[in-house]
């Protein structure tokens, strides 16, 4: 009988508590919200980082399905001012994830006119606009290769129903007619290989835009950007090209794309096995636009860049046993860091330091 009484007992304590976990959960819950809020939403999340350059991975993949990688895009905070180089697909939400000053947006930059390094541009322009207090009161200036004009007035029309709409919603004093959409400033290089030339130079920040060889796709652009005494250069779409290399010299961080040809040869053989020939020359003819990861690693070489780190990797890697594969031979080119670039990673240079600090977002 003992026993019984026990058990009785201890359902009933059981019982007890089952019903002051249901009365406080929703209060609980609520409060976890909040501190969730406060923390994401209304903090700034740049507020603890020391002035220098700050560069957001915001897209690391390709136009290649990738549930890990979004298409080409990087955010630099230099100082109190920010920049976007390129917009790709998923790019700009995931901006968004790591807290980056969309209020403050000096300038986006376009490397080369392909899809997947604009497609996320009408997005980027909306956030520029009204997001996160930005409150523009001009359009935001778009700076790329010829066609650009083209790109940024096609977008300012698709989304001009939607500006009516959110200035009819929240007002002119919040959206702001006369800063929406995006102003193109078309960049004009010579057709040499070694073409560069300063684009922007306010406040301490320099960006230089570098003729890159795309080989479809002409004219296309990296750019190194200089704030202080720190540095970085992204090659945007290339086969090795030693004009990015000389204007990159003794950059801390060169970003730089590449596709691992073997991987993908191997792909496209095994579509045309499957009778999906179009598929496979598709993925043949990317072989003759991008570099391998080893001529990238040739390029951080040259120039004497401190760190390399990957982006617009092609193909996606869902596993990271794929990793070493991939890079081939890249750590036997050059010396210095190698890093595969992810979604979410944050790489910060300290002015007056030469420190690289790596950090996750997400």
């Amino acid at each position: 009988m003992r026993w019984w009484k026990i058990i009785a007992g201890l359902v009933f304590a059981a019982a007890i508590c089952i019903g002051l976990i249901q009365t406080f959960r929703t209060p609980l819950i609520w409060r976890a919200f909040d501190r969730a809020v406060a923390r994401n939403v209304v903090a700034d999340a740049t507020q603890d980082l020391p002035d220098g350059l700050h560069v957001y991975m915001c897209g690391t993949g390709s136009p290649m399905p990738d549930n890990q990688r979004a298409e080409a895009c990087i955010g630099v905070l230099a100082g109190n001012q920010s920049f976007i180089f390129d917009a790709g697909s998923g790019g700009i939400h995931k901006l968004g994830r790591m807290g980056f000053p969309m209020g403050h947006v000096q300038g986006a930059f376009l490397t080369h006119l392909h899809s997947d390094h604009i497609d996320g541009l009408g997005q980027l322009l909306m956030m520029a606009w009204i997001g996160q207090n930005g409150f523009r009161a001009e359009p935001l200036p778009v700076y790329g290769p010829e066609g650009t004009e083209i790109v940024v007035g096609g977008f300012n029309a698709a989304y001009s129903l939607d500006r009516g709409y959110r200035i009819a919603h929240h007002g002119p004093d919040i959206a702001k007619p006369e800063g929406y959409g995006g102003r193109a400033v078309e960049i004009l290089l010579p057709d040499e290989p070694s073409a560069s030339k300063i684009v922007y130079d306010q406040d301490g920040v320099r960006i230089t835009a570098i003729r890159v060889n795309h080989h479809s796709v002409s004219p296309a652009f990296g750019y190194r950007i200089d704030y202080k005494d720190r540095s970085i250069s992204l090659s945007g779409d290339t086969i090795y090209h030693p004009g990015f290399a000389t204007a990159s010299e003794g950059v801390d961080v060169m970003f730089h794309e590449a596709l691992n040809s073997e991987m993908v040869t191997r792909m496209a053989d095994t579509l045309s096995g499957s009778g999906r020939d179009v598929t496979a020359k598709l993925l043949r003819d990317a072989m003759e636009d991008h570099s391998s990861p080893e001529d990238a690693a040739r390029a951080a070489s040259e120039a004497g860049a401190t760190e390399l780190i990957y982006y617009h990797i092609v193909p996606p890697l869902p596993a990271k046993a794929l990793s070493q594969i991939w890079l081939g031979d890249a750590k036997s080119v050059f010396s210095g860091k190698v890093t595969l670039g992810e979604d979410g990673m944050l790489i910060s240079l300290p002015a007056g330091s030469t420190k690289i600090i790596r950090s996750r977002k997400f």
